[in-house]
């Protein structure tokens, strides 16, 4: 029988298969609070009777991450993370602080099959999608090894969420449960590059986390060169979806625009985007492109990101300009993964590095 992944059950899932085994419920509290704290093997459950361990061992297993490496950046407290998976995967994930505390972007897949031009983990395909327990670890093991408190996540590191929408949906339901992992759904973003069928299963759940949609130009013709997706959901088919969602659910959607200098960012295009959007209960996030290597995108200067944001908020559309936090570190995710592939020595022992460059201002709008 192949063994159990303990760490993706919720607390009453696995009292209801203690039961079955002849064990009490506080045995499985007992577990629970083991695997809380970030615990990989049951023979370190040292409250728990021998016989159960041994039981546990042959039945159950304990998927978690290690840190293979760790980038600290010297601008705003920012740390990226290379974890390494069970299986030899890898996958990366960006602790941020702000002023209402730590924030964690999360990965839900090692890789991704979506393909969009401009992204850096896409370029290797997609190896395999991340079970709730390696969702969670990400938190746990960055939680203790900078020892704080993540207050708040967003599912927008390397994967589609929709993609592995049934483990992405058992890690959120598992963040309600309480244990040193506790984050409310007001404090979870989840982003998705378009993904139809997901955003309308989602809006089924009722769930009260902020959608953000990867939108990143205002037509067909320049989303379909970006976003392979959007030749299986066009534009118009997309917003009619987030419409539909915000009608159900009440929630504000957060539209994500990667300014690419001389493809989506002239005031053409923000005033196509604002005519889409105008009357939507939303607000419209501009990112700042990251510059990838062996990508030829470049960002947008600092004049085309105020006369882009400005064109929005005469239309009356709320926008803001995403802080680049990290920007010394590569904090966007996809690159140090590609880094490590290309070097593998760098991966061995847990290293840390230390890295400066300069700061990527922000202007106009308010930050996000």
């Amino acid at each position: 029988m192949k063994p159990i992944d303990v760490k993706s059950l919720t607390e009453e899932e696995l009292t209801r298969q203690f039961a079955d085994l002849g064990y009490p419920a506080f045995r499985a509290r007992q577990v629970k609070s083991w695997l809380d704290k970030g615990c990989t093997s049951f023979q370190e459950m040292l409250n728990l009777p021998a016989t159960l361990r041994s039981q546990l061992e042959e039945r159950y297993t304990i998927p978690g991450v290690t840190i293979l490496r760790r980038l600290d950046s010297r601008l705003d407290e920012t740390a990226k993370y290379l974890f390494g998976l069970s299986d030899g995967e890898t996958v990366e994930s960006v602790l941020m602080h702000y002023h209402h505390g730590w924030s964690q972007c999360l990965s839900t897949q090692v890789g991704c099959r979506m393909g969009c031009s401009f992204c850096a983990t896409g370029m290797g395909g997609l190896s395999r999608n991340l079970l709730p327990s390696e969702m969670l670890s990400q938190i746990e093991t960055a939680q203790a090894d900078k020892k704080i408190r993540v207050s708040s996540i967003v599912l927008m590191g390397m994967g589609e969420p929709f993609d592995n929408y049934e483990n992405v949906l058992r890690f959120l339901e598992m963040l309600s449960e309480p244990g040193d992992v506790h984050i409310g759904m007001r404090h979870v973003s989840l982003s998705t590059c378009g993904l139809v069928d997901g955003i309308r299963r989602l809006m089924k759940e009722k769930l009260q986390l902020t959608l953000s949609v990867s939108l990143h130009a205002p037509n067909n013709e320049i989303r379909s060169r970006l976003m392979p997706v959007n030749r299986r959901w066009p534009v118009e088919e997309l917003l009619e979806a987030c419409r539909e969602y915000i009608d159900a659910t009440g929630r504000r959607i957060s539209f994500e625009y990667a300014m690419i200098a001389g493809v989506n960012d002239s005031d053409a295009c923000a005033k196509e985007l604002a005519r889409r959007v105008k009357g939507m209960l939303c607000h419209v996030n501009l990112i700042p492109a990251n510059e990838v290597e062996g990508k030829q995108h470049r960002r947008s200067s600092r004049e085309r990101l105020a006369a882009f944001s400005g064109i929005l908020e005469k239309s009356g559309i709320t926008v803001t300009v995403r802080r680049t936090l990290g920007a010394d570190i590569s904090a966007s995710c996809g690159q140090l993964r590609r880094q490590c592939a290309k070097s593998p020595e760098k991966t061995g022992d847990m290293q840390t590095e230390v890295k400066s460059a300069e700061r990527y201002e922000i202007y106009p709008g308010r930050e996000e």
